[in-house]
C-alpha cells in the first residue's frame, strides 16, 4: 500500500495553489514525493507554497495564470510540459465563491464571472491536460467541486450551479477518457477552516451553522483533504474513474 501511494517522479499541476485548500493539497502531494507545478493568478503566495514544497525534497515550479482567460490555460499546460517534460496529474482546484446575492438580484456579470472561473476554466484546463495524457495512455484529473454541487446554498446560485456542472463534467470526461487510461474523479469538500471563512465561523452565527449542518460538529482542517488527493493521484486509485467523493464531516447527510 505504501508503494501504491508513493508519488515519487510524478508531475502534478495544482491550480489555485497559493493558499487555503490548494496549498494544503499541494503540500500533501509533495509529502508523497510528487514534483509540483503550482498555478494561481498571483506569484507572491505561490512562491511561499513552492518554498514549503521544496523543503519536502521535491521540485516545485511557479506558473501564473488566470482561469478566466483561455489563452492563459493553454499556455499554463504547455509551460508545465516544457518545464517537466510531461504532466501526470491535474488537480483542478482554482475557484471563487462568487457574488452572494438572492437569485432575483443576480445580473449577467455575476453569472459570467463565477462560471468562467469555476466551470469553463476547469473544463478547458482538463481538456488541455487530457490532450497531453491521452497519447501517453496515462493520466489523472482531479476536479475540486463542492458540497454546493448537491446541496443548495442560499444566495450562492452561480457557485452551486458551477460546482454541479463540474461534477457532471467529471462524469462525462471519465466516460470518454476511460478507454485511454485517463481517470477523472472529483472531490466535494464541505466547510473547511481557511483564511477566507475563519472570521465568519468564529461568530455566533457561524457556530450555529456548524452545529446545525455538520454532524461531526466541527470544520474540516485543510490537511484532512490532502490524503484524499494523494489517493486519487496515486496507483491506489487506478480502478476508479467518474467517482464523486464528499469530504464534509457528514454534512451531505443532513
Amino acid at each position: 500500500m505504501a508503494m501504491a501511494l508513493d508519488l515519487s517522479g510524478t508531475v502534478v499541476l495544482v491550480t489555485g495553489a497559493s493558499r487555503g485548500l490548494g496549498r494544503a493539497m499541494a503540500l500533501a502531494l509533495a509529502e508523497a514525493g510528487a514534483d509540483l507545478a503550482l498555478a494561481a493568478r498571483s506569484a507572491t503566495d505561490l512562491e511561499r507554497t513552492a518554498e514549503a514544497a521544496a523543503g519536502r525534497g521535491v521540485r516545485a515550479e511557479v506558473f501564473t495564470a488566470d482561469m478566466r482567460e483561455p489563452e492563459h490555460i493553454q499556455a499554463l499546460v504547455d509551460g508545465v510540459v516544457a518545464a517537466f517534460g510531461r504532466l501526470d496529474v491535474l488537480v483542478n482546484n482554482a475557484g471563487v465563491s462568487g457574488t452572494e446575492k438572492p437569485c432575483l438580484e443576480l445580473g449577467p456579470d455575476d453569472w459570467d464571472d463565477t462560471l468562467a472561473v469555476n466551470l469553463r476554466g476547469p473544463a478547458l484546463c482538463a481538456q488541455a491536460a487530457a490532450r497531453v495524457m491521452v497519447p501517453r495512455r496515462r493520466g489523472r484529473i482531479i476536479n475540486i467541486a463542492s458540497l454546493g454541487a448537491f446541496r443548495p446554498l442560499a444566495s450562492l446560485a452561480p457557485y452551486c450551479a458551477s460546482k454541479a456542472g463540474l461534477v457532471q463534467l467529471t462524469r462525462v470526461m471519465a466516460l470518454e477518457l476511460a478507454r485511454h487510461n485517463v481517470q477523472v474523479n472529483a472531490l466535494c469538500p464541505g466547510y473547511f477552516a481557511t483564511p477566507m471563512n475563519e472570521h465568519f465561523f468564529a461568530t455566533p452565527q457561524g457556530q450555529e451553522v456548524i452545529r446545525r449542518s455538520i454532524p461531526m460538529r466541527r470544520l474540516g482542517e485543510p490537511d484532512e483533504l490532502g490524503p484524499m488527493v494523494v489517493f486519487l493521484a496515486s496507483d491506489a486509485s487506478r480502478f476508479m474513474t467518474g467517482s464523486i467523493i464528499s469530504v464534509d464531516g457528514g454534512q451531505a447527510l443532513t
